[in-house]
């Protein structure tokens, strides 16, 4: 597809780089020319210098022939400009970054009546996700699948683990539970395993199964999944906002520590059931003030992500169940991983993925059929949903019989509702979703899972 990004941010960065993978005709603009040139040189891209809210400069970027406009600048009111001038010059589909808390009450309004096609908030978004890691404490990192009926949960296996010493094949009759652990990292190195996979302590493992199936699993094998009850939050800013608000309602206690009185005192009025603190949340006296061992979970949500970092390692041994990281530079995301913290939350991917992920569905109208795709295990493997249509060859086919490439797993088919673990008597039926793991980048149709001819 031919594909315009406004703004060279990191968002619009991180956007260029998994399009470009993905073999689509992208042009890069932004006002800052040092930046065109720096992103035109790594990446193979039409840069432009120049306001993306230009008539002319859209022209200049072929904005008639374009099929998506992502405006992801820093300005709210730059991005909703640059979209409408898009649509009424191009007709194509667009894409807006909306930040600001006035505007999300009325984003649905905003995108209607301007005729946007999506509208992202990344703090919001960002919330959405923390919420669902208190929700289900023990997993590392959470997607779902199939509207919500299937969730690829990441988790380390803990010391004296009844897990440790199994093989894969093993779990579900073991544990009687339909589940599959479709990717494994141990000691940094990662790869989609068989069923012989014999599990050891501190293994970091991603399965898949339905909430139901992945509350009884963990059960078994002696892990607490009640979510948390209590919640201590660091930073008072806007995912703070949506968390708060999503955490009061599904039952937490919580209690904010900001640095700014005025915004404590907004906090107060918009959050009375919540303990708001005016004090430095980096303080370790604040936080034994407080009584941060007293919490289930810890999130870190201040704009420094070297404090953020530094509050949750201190954070590691002191809080019950949950500890998550906020950090907005993805550049060393290998040095932070190594840090073995619990939750990393990286707002920018998150925002990134969500775009990524219209742009598939996009495609699916003119020759793809990915429905949904997540990044899971730091990024290094690829979750994507695919639905089977009539003219696919492989329709009935039972999956031992394919000749599918290396470090690719069919882990889950969706039939009309009923989630199937496949087993190599299965197949695939017109109408079922598919969901695939593999650390084979840019798989754009369900096809592209078999070996080239």
């Amino acid at each position: 597809m031919q594909i315009i990004i406004v703004g060279c941010g990191k968002v619009g960065t991180a956007l260029t780089a998994q399009l470009c993978n993905e073999q689509h005709n992208i042009t890069v603009i932004d006002s800052d020319s040092a930046v065109v040139n720096a992103i035109s040189t790594t990446y193979d891209v039409l840069g432009i210098t120049g306001n993306g809210s230009s008539y002319n400069t859209l022209i200049e970027a072929d904005i008639e022939q374009t099929d998506i406009l992502i405006a992801v600048t820093t300005s709210d009111e730059m991005n909703l400009l640059c979209c409408v001038i898009a649509k009424k010059a191009g007709n194509c589909k667009t894409i807006a970054r909306v930040r600001n808390p006035v505007f999300n009450q009325e984003l649905d309004f905003i995108r209607k009546e301007l005729a946007i096609s999506l509208i992202i908030n990344p703090e919001l978004a960002a919330s959405v996700e923390i919420a669902r890691l208190l929700r289900f404490p023990n997993a590392i990192e959470i997607d779902t699948f199939a509207k919500g009926r299937v969730e690829i949960l990441s988790f380390k296996v803990p010391e004296n683990s009844a897990l440790a010493g199994l093989a894969l094949w093993e779990l579900s009759s073991r544990f009687r539970c339909d589940m599959l652990v479709c990717a494994v990292e141990r000691a940094g190195e990662l790869l989609i395993p068989s069923g012989n996979y014999t599990i050891e302590e501190g293994d970091m493992l991603s399965m898949i199964a339905t909430p139901q199936n992945a509350n009884n699993f963990f059960k078994h094998i002696g892990i607490h999944t009640n979510q948390v009850k209590t919640v201590m939050i660091i930073g008072g800013g806007g995912i703070t906002y949506y968390l708060t608000q999503q955490l009061l309602a599904m039952g937490m206690s919580v209690k904010i520590i900001e640095k700014n009185k005025e915004r404590c005192e907004e906090l107060s009025d918009l959050f009375p059931r919540a303990t708001i603190i005016h004090g430095d949340g980096s303080d370790s006296n604040v936080l034994f003030e407080e009584q941060i061992e007293d919490s289930d979970a810890f999130v870190t949500l201040t704009d420094i992500d070297e404090e953020n970092i530094m509050l949750s390692l201190f954070a590691m041994d002191k809080v019950r169940t949950k500890v998550v990281t906020k950090v907005n530079r993805v550049n060393f995301s290998a040095v932070i991983h190594s840090l073995n913290l619990d939750s990393v939350i990286y707002p920018k991917h998150i925002t990134a993925e969500l775009i990524l992920s219209y742009v598939r569905a996009t495609q699916n109208s003119i020759g793809s059929n990915v429905e949904t795709l997540y990044k899971i295990m730091d990024e290094k493997v690829e979750a994507l949903e695919f639905i089977i249509q009539p003219t696919l060859r492989i329709i009935n086919t039972p999956l031992r019989q394919l000749q599918l490439k290396e470090n690719l797993l069919v882990a889950c088919i969706n039939r009309k509702g009923r989630i199937i673990i496949p087993g190599g008597d299965d197949c695939f039926m017109i109408g079922d979703t598919v969901i695939v793991v593999t650390t084979v980048s840019g798989l754009q149709d369900i096809n592209d899972i078999l070996k080239d001819r």
